[in-house]
């Protein structure tokens, strides 16, 4: 405003009335800021004095502020303490832990490997259970043969008694026989040669009737008529057998059917056999158990046999 110039005047009363009314105009500004001033004193009084209550206000929420920071900062710092231990706590403990999770890890490793060997161990033992219980089975079937077979051991260890007693009895008996025999033949002997010393003083006949002091011998009788004389004719072929068994039963008691001295005690040891009716059990090589009665007739059979040949009278 005060750069302005004045504008040019016509006359003195123009430049008076500008002048004037620029006095009033500046007299009006003056006046409302005047006012203004007044009111910008009065507001600033106001604000002052909220402006006082504000900062009283701020300062008393600072110091609060400031000592709630404080608090803060020690419960931090605190924080900052039990983190710090926690933390280190937790560290420690997680090591802890990840050594026993290796532990364990380890652990089940091994138990996985253990068990995997008991499953192998128990394959190996049921395997072996099985080719147990197959040897035994196998071990029991032939404990059971050899039961069987000691069974059958055994009868015949009491057959073999048996028949050692037989064969023992029949020995005294031929022995007996024998002495008997040697006294009876002393007297036949005696007579023979007196009989051979008169025959050779005698002419030779061809047909000559036998002495009266000799015993006839009795005829060769066949074995069916043998057969005949106990009932119903034998068959040929239990002919054969009645001929074996007698066979085999005279190589069991150890006698030897010979032409001699010896026919006379086979001929008595026959003769005791049909007395009492034996029953023999024979068991051929490789066959099974058979047992046979010998037949009465067929021992007298034989009996008359080797009567004949031993010139024995009674049967």
């Amino acid at each position: 405003m005060g750069d302005q110039r004045p504008p040019e005047f016509g006359s003195l009363q123009e430049e008076l009335d500008y002048w004037k009314d620029l006095a009033a105009r500046q007299q009006q500004r003056a006046e409302e800021a005047q006012e203004e001033l007044q009111e910008f004193q009065l507001m600033s009084r106001d604000y002052e004095l909220e402006l006082e209550a504000q900062l009283k206000h701020c300062e008393a929420q600072n110091c609060e502020l400031l000592s709630a920071n404080s608090r803060l900062r020690m419960d931090l710092e605190n924080y900052k303490e039990k983190y710090e231990s926690q933390h280190s706590e937790a560290h420690r403990q997680i090591s802890s832990l990840e050594g026993d999770l290796a532990e364990t890890t380890a652990a089940r490793d091994h138990l996985h490997k253990y068990i995997r060997e008991l499953e192998q161990a128990n394959d190996d033992l049921e395997r072996t259970k099985r080719a147990t219980i197959m040897s035994l089975e196998d071990f029991e079937q032939r404990m059971n043969q050899v039961i069987e077979r000691n069974a059958f051991l055994e009868s015949e260890l009491d057959e073999k008694e048996n028949l050692l007693e037989s064969v023992q009895r029949l020995k005294d008996e031929a022995r007996d026989l024998r002495q008997e025999l040697a006294v009876q033949q002393k007297p036949v002997q005696d007579r023979k040669s007196s009989l051979g010393s008169s025959i050779t003083d005698a002419p030779p006949t061809s047909t000559s009737p036998p002495a009266a002091g000799l015993p006839t011998p009795p005829p060769h009788p066949s074995f069916d008529s043998v057969s005949r004389v106990g009932g119903d004719p034998l068959p040929p072929s239990a002919r054969i057998s009645a001929l074996n068994i007698v066979g085999e039963l005279l190589r069991k008691v150890g006698v030897r059917t010979t032409v001699g001295n010896k026919d006379s005690i086979v001929c008595q040891m026959l003769v005791k056999l049909a007395r009492h009716r034996t029953l023999y059990r024979l068991r051929p090589g490789g066959g099974g158990d058979r047992v046979l009665r010998v037949s009465v007739d067929v021992l007298g059979y034989f009996h008359h046999y080797y009567a004949s040949r031993c010139c024995l009278v009674s049967v």
